[in-house]
């Protein structure tokens, strides 16, 4: 199946100002906007709306709880209008029903998110898995949750670029598989452990890819975005 692998600007920072410039600057050249954990904690509902505007919005806040709890949640973000919207695969089949249920009857008619399930953060490998219980590795983790996940009405999941082929392999082209873990060449690698270019995670068959630090961390940001937006669509 053929896919154009579409650009997710991360804009991880607190400062509302900082992540307004990279939006109206580096996020022209893609095509969509996340804001995550700190940026919502820190600033709040109005200030995602006010950096969000009009752009596709990938609100990344990984809801793991009870199922009642998340399903609360998800209906709170309603008024935040994201196109996508993250829970953890590790809560569980009852709990992912319930976000389900909650993105239908808590959205408006034509603005529901993709619920989007997250199998293992790319900061994790084997050994950390290990660590915590989880036998098997990252690959195996992340097939059985992305089984678990779609089953149970996830849109899609959140993986490592090093998953994308297995879950294409195993779940086929339906569910929406967005990938952060991604470095273009030679940049430092952070915190990160599963990691790939953005032409090699386009290849395996990633709807999306998300990148911050490579584009927000660069000299010219702007220049960094329109570079891996290339890249994406060179194939």
């Amino acid at each position: 199946m053929s896919r154009r692998t579409k650009l997710i600007l991360a804009l991880d920072t607190t400062d509302a100002a900082q992540a307004s410039a990279w939006a109206d600057g580096a996020g022209r050249s893609c095509d969509a906007l996340k804001l995550g954990l700190e940026f919502t904690y820190a600033r709040g509902f109005d200030a995602v709306r006010a950096v969000a505007g009009t752009r596709p919005l990938f609100l990344d806040l990984k809801l793991h709880d009870i199922p009642n709890t998340v399903a609360g949640a998800v209906r709170a973000l309603a008024p935040l209008r994201p196109a996508m919207l993250t829970i953890h695969a590790g809560g569980g089949a009852a709990m992912i029903e319930a976000a389900r249920r909650a993105v239908e009857d808590g959205f408006p008619q034509g603005e529901r998110p993709l619920l989007l399930a997250v199998t293992v953060l790319t900061s994790l490998d084997a050994e950390s898995l290990h660590a915590v219980g989880v036998a098997g590795g990252p690959r195996q983790q992340v097939l059985r949750l992305g089984r678990l996940a779609t089953q149970s009405g996830a849109d899609g999941l959140v993986c490592s670029p090093h998953e994308v082929s297995a879950l294409r392999d195993t779940l086929g082209d339906a569910p929406c598989l967005v990938v952060p873990g991604i470095r273009p060449a030679g940049a430092a690698q952070g915190d990160q452990k599963r990691v790939m270019t953005p032409g090699e995670a386009a290849r395996m068959g990633a709807d999306w890819i998300v990148v911050g630090r490579p584009i927000t961390g660069a000299s010219d940001p702007a220049a960094a975005a329109r570079a891996i937006a290339a890249e994406l669509d060179a194939g």
